[in-house]
């Protein structure tokens, strides 16, 4: 049975990780943690099932509870992800981490961590999303340089980063097939005269509004016709269900920084394709 500490859990996502982990053959959660000051520290969080109730504690600290687990599945901010991590590998424990708006340098210190610890670190842990990723990156070297590329990303009006960590892993995606450095060529706005449309640049654009889950659009536009490949996520039960199969797969693997293409075999599929 795999041990998990949940972090978050006053969250859109933690309180969704929290109630179908309950759900979950083969995972428990015996952690659970907020910031220091919210309301649910010190109370009891958890579900009800079939089998009776299962609830934990809220820690301020995961410190507290993280010496029972075996992994800590981590959907924060950019910065408490960082110190989870820290507090995970300095207690050889694993992490799945789905937090967005790493910086640069924030993404270096991830690696640096995982030369001593195990991590997933996915901007989206959608099944349906990772298929997306593949498939968008075959559309793009078989389209070529003859078709224009534009990704709109709708979210909720509460979401703080922009364009969203998918947005931006699907742009990179598509530079690194079309041979692009996405920082001369991502486009994030348009406004007034700005004159034609380059034919390298790659639009990002971020739309907010209302309860919208997640939404993303790959165009690939060309000269009287236009291929557009389009992942709505309808609740937030895809992305949790694929945090937890993160945090199941992740406690066996050695140390090292995995994605959801790892956890879901889709880089083994990769080149069992092109090997076909």
């Amino acid at each position: 049975m795999v041990k998990a500490v949940v972090t978050g859990v006053g969250g859109r996502m933690g309180s969704r990780i929290l109630s179908l982990v309950a759900e979950t053959e083969g995972i428990e959660v015996i952690g659970a943690v907020e910031q220091k000051g919210h309301p649910l520290v010190g109370s009891e969080v958890g579900a009800d099932i079939g089998t009776g109730k299962i609830y934990v504690v809220v820690e301020s600290d995961l410190l507290k509870c993280i010496d029972k687990a075996d992994v800590v599945i981590d959907f924060t901010n950019h910065e408490a992800s960082i110190r989870n991590f820290e507090i995970a590998a300095g207690r050889n424990k694993a992490i799945v981490i789905g937090s967005t708006g790493f910086s640069a340098g924030e993404i270096g210190r991830i690696r640096e961590l995982s030369q001593g610890a195990r991590c997933v670190l996915s901007p989206n842990m959608s099944v349906g999303v990772n298929v997306m990723f593949k498939v968008i990156a075959s559309v793009a070297n078989i389209l070529g340089e003859e078709y224009d590329v534009e990704i709109v990303e709708a979210h909720h009006r509460l979401k703080k980063d922009a364009p969203s960590g998918t947005a931006m892993r699907m742009a990179q995606i598509v530079a690194d097939s079309l041979g692009r450095d996405l920082e001369e060529t991502g486009v994030y706005a348009r406004k007034g005269l700005i004159g034609e449309r380059t034919r390298k640049e790659i639009g990002i654009q971020t739309v907010r509004a209302g309860d919208i889950v997640g939404e993303h659009t790959v165009m690939f536009g060309g000269i009287g016709e236009r291929l557009e490949i389009i992942h709505r996520a309808h609740s937030r039960d895809n992305f949790a269900r694929g945090a937890i199969r993160a945090a199941k797969w992740i406690v066996d693997q050695e140390n090292g920084l995995y994605d959801m293409q790892d956890v879901l075999g889709l880089a083994d599929w990769s080149l069992k394709a092109s090997q076909a």
